[in-house]
Order: structure tokens, then C-alpha cells, then sequence
């Protein structure tokens, strides 16, 4: 049940002008379109902030090659493309950080807020190498020149929101956990994916074993998070069975589709090191593009009102990953693997259940199920070679 405070606590943000802190003398709370923009807002003005963190932090790594004597760098950047944000864990950790005065929220201040922590948003590490470097001659192209360079390799890390809840906002730890209540709740509330959790007490599944479904167009190697091989391994400073749906997905889509087996541990290990991980909240949408790239995989994004490009793929031995709201799959939100097409219904790879992966399901019920507000080009992702 959402707490009337909860909604008192967001006038301006979700909900709309409650007090004199909103931009709008409407109450929105019956207004879904109204309440998805705002969110929407919110979203964009934290990937702004997101934005500027790298843009500090290419500045801090130009000035830390300058002490070097290398001869050149690069830097990789995981989330160029994919800000990696949990919105709602923000706008959680803003309000709980307002205590008494709640009543001067607003997006402004929010982001304001936000932007004074933005050159520790993202930290990097660096590592060096020798590289052959090649000269050409630029009217013949030949290699007129071959010479060692020392390389600096810098990658940026994100240090996600817990540096927010410390450095920032400076929550007590009263403050942090009526953050994670607000965050669960406003993802429940919204019915938006964000928040993945599988309903999982501790008790696993014997272990699966190999198993591969062949009746698609594509053979599929299947795991399951709830296995008792890894669901109580670590995925950040959660664990696989309860919040893994999306790296063990991925390691579904990359165990098939790629000369690769990288099972729930390993896939979640990787999701971890390139900001995959929410905690408390799953993964990151933006964990499906990225680690199809990193596996040298084509990606697409996909909305709920293109469904012949999904029949088109899955008969084309494509897979779809689809990350569903509160319906057949899931009472919050859920990262499933669409693998097949039989009788002009869908087949699917459940990473949390084994009996959904067995069934035929309506394409209906999995596109009016995909949630509403998935980013990073979801709530559908076209996967393939």
C-alpha cells in the first residue's frame, strides 16, 4: 500500500502541484499521462547530471595522463549511450534527505542537489599497454613507419547511488531505508519494470543441469536464477535468485547465440563490474544493449506496438529480451527471453521458472504485460548475430 506521506512527499515531481512547491495548481493524481511525463522529466534532468559526471571525468583523466610520460590514451565509457541511472532510487533519497522540509521540493532543486556531487558521480580505473603503431604514407597508404607506443587505458566506473545517499544527501541510516521503502513503492506505483524482484525466501531449485530447448528457430541454452548453482551467489550486494532476472536472461541470450556458455554467476559478476547492478532494484534497463555489444552482438530496441518486427525476429532465429511489468510473469518487474514462435504463439525463456519457459503464450498478453516506462530502447530488445 502506498503511504500518504509517500504521495505528500512528491507534490512537484510525480504528482503534481499538491503544495506551493508544484509548477501546477492540478492535482495529477488521477491523470497517468501527466504522472509518466513528470517521471519522464525527472529522467531526463538526472541524465543530464549523469551527462556532465563523464564530462568531469574525461577532464580528471586528460589531467591525470598529462603526470603520466605516456604516449597516448583512450577512454572507455560503458554508459555513453546508456546513462545508467535508478531514477526512482533519487528521487527516493531527495525526499527522504527533505525530513521536515519536504514542502520546498521540486525538480529544480532536485537536480541542483544532484549536480553537486557530479565529479565523484563517476570514478576509473587505468591500466597501460605497448601498441605497435603504424604511420602511412597518405597518398600511397603504405606503412612508411612502425614504432612502440606506451598506451594508458582508462574505464569509467559508475559509483551509482550509494555515494549519492552518503556524500550527497547524507541520509542517516533511518533516511536510507525510507529511501528503499519510497523507491520500492514508487516503482510498485508506477508499474514501470524498474523494480525486479523474484519472490525467493532462500530456497532453491536442484540444480537443472543442461538444459536446451530446440523448438524454436534458434536452439536455446537455458538457466534459471533460482537454481541452487548460483541463487544465492552475490549479484552486487544482492543475490541471483531474488533480483538476477537480468544477467541470468543475458545468459541465456549469450550462451545461444555466441561460442560462449557464461552462466547466472559469471554473467552477473560482469553485470556488476559495467554498472548493470540497481541495488535493491535489479539491473538497469540500459544492462540488455550493453552486453549484447560487449558480446559482439546486434541490438534493437523494440516498443509493444511493433509486434510483427518481434515475429519477424523470432522466426528469423533472433531472440527478444522483454522486461515485463505486474501481469503473468511477475508482481513487480521481470527481464524474460522471447525464443521462439510455434503455432503463431510465443515461446519463452523464464529465468525464473522453468514451467512459464515450457508453455505457448499469446503475443497479447506479453505485449499489454511489457512495461510502460522501460528505457535504453525497451521494453522490447531485438538480439543477434
Amino acid at each position: 500500500m502506498l503511504p500518504v506521506l509517500f504521495i505528500l512527499m512528491l507534490p512537484s515531481l510525480i504528482f503534481g502541484g499538491l503544495t506551493s512547491s508544484g509548477a501546477s495548481s492540478q492535482p495529477v493524481l488521477n491523470d497517468n499521462n501527466a504522472i509518466v511525463q513528470n517521471t519522464n522529466d525527472i529522467a531526463f534532468a538526472v541524465n543530464q547530471v549523469l551527462g556532465e559526471g563523464i564530462a568531469d571525468a574525461e577532464a580528471r583523466i586528460a589531467q591525470d595522463f598529462a603526470t603520466t610520460g605516456g604516449d597516448n590514451y583512450e577512454v572507455i565509457k560503458p554508459y555513453a549511450t546508456d546513462m545508467s541511472s535508478n531514477v526512482n532510487s533519487f528521487i527516493a533519497q531527495y525526499c527522504a534527505a527533505k525530513g521536515d522540509t519536504w514542502d520546498t521540493i521540486s525538480l529544480s532543486d532536485m537536480q541542483a542537489v544532484l549536480r553537486q556531487g557530479k565529479s565523484s558521480l563517476y570514478s576509473y580505473t587505468r591500466t597501460s599497454e605497448n601498441r605497435i603503431v603504424e604511420d602511412d604514407n597518405p597518398e600511397t597508404k603504405d606503412v612508411v613507419e612502425t614504432r612502440e607506443e606506451i598506451w594508458y587505458i582508462y574505464t569509467l566506473v559508475y559509483n551509482g547511488e550509494g555515494y549519492f545517499a552518503d556524500s550527497v544527501f547524507h541520509l542517516t541510516d533511518g533516511q536510507k531505508a525510507l529511501a528503499g521503502d519510497y523507491a520500492e513503492n514508487l516503482s510498485l506505483f508506477l508499474g514501470d519494470g524498474m523494480f525486479q524482484y523474484t519472490e525467493y525466501t532462500g530456497t532453491t531449485i536442484a540444480s537443472l543441469g543442461d538444459v536446451r530447448f530446440t523448438d524454436g528457430a534458434t536452439e536455446v541454452v537455458y538457466f534459471n536464477q533460482l537454481d541452487e548453482r548460483w541463487a544465492n551467489k552475490p549479484y552486487g550486494t544482492d543475490n541471483i535468485g531474488g533480483y538476477g532476472c537480468g544477467p541470468t536472461s543475458m545468459s541465456i541470450v549469450v550462451s545461444s547465440l555466441t561460442d560462449d556458455i557464461v552462466d547466472s554467476i559469471e554473467m552477473a559478476e560482469w553485470a556488476y563490474q559495467n554498472g548493470g547492478w540497481c541495488s535493491k532494484s535489479g539491473s538497469y534497463h540500459s544492462l540488455i544493449p550493453n552486453t549484447a555489444k560487449a558480446w559482439g552482438l546486434t541490438v534493437e530496441g523494440c516498443t509493444a506496438s511493433e509486434p510483427q518486427r518481434i515475429l519477424d525476429a523470432l522466426g528469423n532465429g533472433k531472440l527478444v529480451v522483454a522486461i515485463m511489468s505486474k501481469g503473468h510473469f511477475t508482481s513487480s518487474g521481470h527481464f524474460i527471453v522471447l525464443r521462439g514462435v510455434q503455432d503463431g504463439k510465443i515461446l519463452v525463456a523464464d529465468p525464473a521458472s522453468y514451467k512459464r519457459s515450457g508453455k505457448l503464450w499469446e503475443l497479447s498478453i506479453i505485449l499489454n504485460e511489457a512495461s510502460k516506462g522501460a528505457v535504453a530502447g525497451g521494453p522490447f530488445w531485438i538480439i543477434g548475430l
